[in-house]
């Protein structure tokens, strides 16, 4: 048990190192009285999400949850990848490892076609009924 807790936590130590970048914010320039908050909502409104109305919420959500389920398939790509490194010829462990990551391939087409339909929805019955 010992042996599989060492690359998990070797990984998630990686991640965090590598994400500690995205937390670090520029100091402000002197003279200014805005706060953070407020440069924020300028970015949100110049970038298009400044307007909390609920298909742009649905929109943010959907997107999210997408991202989300294309980070599980790289996780199993990699878990599948592992288990294949250390089958070491077992024909046992290299299916086993196939499994992994046919059923991750098979994940990231429902994924793509579920993004695919959201986004037909969206240009066609949503943004397309407000124009």
């Amino acid at each position: 048990m010992k042996k599989h807790l060492q690359p998990f936590f070797s990984l998630l130590l990686l991640t965090c190192l590598l994400t500690l970048p995205y937390f670090v914010f520029a100091q402000q320039t002197t003279g200014t009285t805005t706060n953070s908050l407020t440069m924020l909502s300028k970015v949100a409104v110049g970038g298009g999400y400044g307007a909390l109305d609920l298909t742009t919420v649905l929109g943010l959500l959907i997107k999210s949850a997408l991202s989300l389920l294309g980070v599980v398939f790289i996780i199993m790509v990699i878990i599948g990848g592992y288990h294949w490194m250390l089958a070491g010829g077992n024909e046992e462990g290299v299916k086993k490892a196939q499994g992994y990551i046919k059923r991750a391939i098979i994940g990231l087409i429902i994924t793509v076609a579920s993004w695919a339909i959201w986004d037909f929805i969206l240009t066609n019955f949503i943004i397309g009924s407000n124009v």
